[in-house]
Formats: C-alpha cells, structure tokens, sequence
C-alpha cells in the first residue's frame, strides 16, 4: 500500500505567495532599507583611497592588537588591492557589515528575552537548530521570491544564515551571571533594566562578542553563496572562476576573502576581549 506524499512542498510555496500577495510593500520597504545601507556602507568605504584606508585599518589594528596584526593588515589590503579586488572587497565587506549589524541588532534582544523566559527560550531553540541545520542554499530561494535577485536577498540569507549563535551566547551568557549578583542586585532594589543594563549585560559581553565573532565569520562564509543570486563583490569573481575551471583567478579571489575574514576575526576578538583585572 503506498501511502500519499504529504504535500510539505506544496504547502510551502503556498505559504510564500500569499506572503508575497498580502506583505509586498513590506518587502519593498525592508528591499529599500537594507539597499541603502549596503550602498552607504560600500560608498564610505570607497570614499577614501586604498592606501588611506589601508592605513586606517592598521592603526586601528595596531591600537588593538599591536604591531603584528598591523603588519598582516598593511601587507593583506595591499596585495587585495595589487591584485585588482579591492572594490569588490569593499562591496563584500559591505554585504557582510550590514547582514552582520542587523543580526546583531535583532539577536542581542532576542537573546535577552531568552534568558528572561523559559518558555521563550523553548519556542527559540528549536527554531534556531532548524536554521542552522538547514543547507544555506535554500534560504536562497524564498529570498529572492520577496526580495528579486541582488544584494539584498543575499544579505537577508546571510541574516538569517548567521543570527543563532549571537542569540544562543546571548542567552547563554546572561544565565551564566552568577545568581548571587543578582540577588545582591535585588536585595539593593535594581530595577529589572538596571540589572539587565548595568549587571548582566557588562558580564556576559565576553561571551556574546564571541557569538557576534561567530555571526560575522558566517556572514562571510555566505559571499560567494549569495553571488549565485547577483549580489557583486569578490564572491562573483569566486563563482565565475569556479564555473570557468579558472584556478588562478578563483584562489586570488579566495585569498582576499581570507584575508578579509583574518581581519575582521582578530579585529572584532581583540576589540571586545575583556580585559584582566588588577
């Protein structure tokens, strides 16, 4: 006896077009935002020239991390730029930083409201395993279904592709503040805002950095997956070497790309990393 295919595919697609139909100028709207900030961010970083902004990043990396991670920056965007990549870098980098930013933006309180309910906490977990067990590629389609082809699916891919571990380490980092703080916290008549703002957050920085880390390297690992869909940068460059069986033009392509995600990892690791005390 064969038993009917449960009609999950079709049940999907019938989801998406009445999304489509009823939440259109929603999706226009959320197109345009996240448009513009791609293109604010790609035209800052092209505002000033390369070796400007080479040196920028060093001195900040040097500020950060001393003079071998300003060493690595100066020589890594120097031979992104040697290389003819560096305004497809930036238009990456702009991908990244704002899929990174609205993650951060919409996980951070996420995670907070996970560690202040249980029920809460029960609903999300499943969801978030969903959405990191899930094959990015398919996030792909329903993206470009709301938003057509270009940047912007590509960053709502990557959203939803890297938002669990700022919101899994946010929530973990908060449980983990230890219960007596915050007895001592009620015991002196804290508000819950205080507690949250002036208690819990400052201990559970470290680990929530290392949940945002976590969310921008995933943000990157999506570039060359979201180029697939029109969005432009050094990721297109990767998906044209690979579908032309051009090696030399595919590894300098996936150099800059490693070099872009050394920075941002050292960078963003050193920058949050709390400090000993005494």
């Amino acid at each position: 006896m064969n038993i009917p295919k449960i009609p999950l595919g079709k049940g999907v697609e019938w989801i998406e077009d009445w999304l489509t139909t009823y939440f259109g100028p929603i999706f226009d709207f959320i197109h345009a935002v996240i448009g513009g900030m791609v293109s604010g961010i790609d035209a800052a970083l092209n505002f000033l020239p390369a070796i400007v902004l080479t040196l920028l990043i060093a001195a900040l990396a040097y500020w950060i991390g001393k003079w071998r991670m300003a060493l690595f920056a100066v020589l890594g965007l120097l031979l992104i730029d040697n290389l003819g990549l560096w305004g497809p870098s930036m238009q990456s980098l702009a991908l990244v930083l704002t899929a990174s930013l609205l993650a951060v933006v919409i996980g951070v309180p996420l995670g907070v409201f996970c560690a202040q309910s249980r029920t809460f906490q029960n609903i999300a977990t499943p969801i978030l395993d969903f959405m990191q067990t899930m094959p990015a590629f398919v996030y792909l389609l329903p993206a470009v279904s709301f938003f057509s082809l270009g940047v912007v699916p590509g960053v709502i891919a990557s959203i939803i592709f890297a938002i669990p571990p700022t919101i899994r380490l946010t929530n973990l980092g908060i449980r983990q503040v230890s219960p007596e703080l915050v007895e001592a916290a009620d015991a002196f008549g804290s508000t819950a805002s205080q507690k949250l703002f002036k208690l819990q957050l400052p201990i559970a920085l470290p680990t929530i950095m290392a949940g945002i880390n976590q969310t921008i390297m995933l943000s990157l690992s999506m570039v060359v997956i979201s180029s697939m869909i029109g969005a432009q940068g050094v990721g297109a460059y990767v998906y044209r070497a690979v579908s032309q069986a051009k090696t030399g033009a595919g590894f300098e392509a996936g150099i800059a790309i490693v070099i872009i995600a050394i920075l941002l990892d050292r960078l963003t690791q050193k920058l949050f990393k709390s400090k000993p005390q005494g």
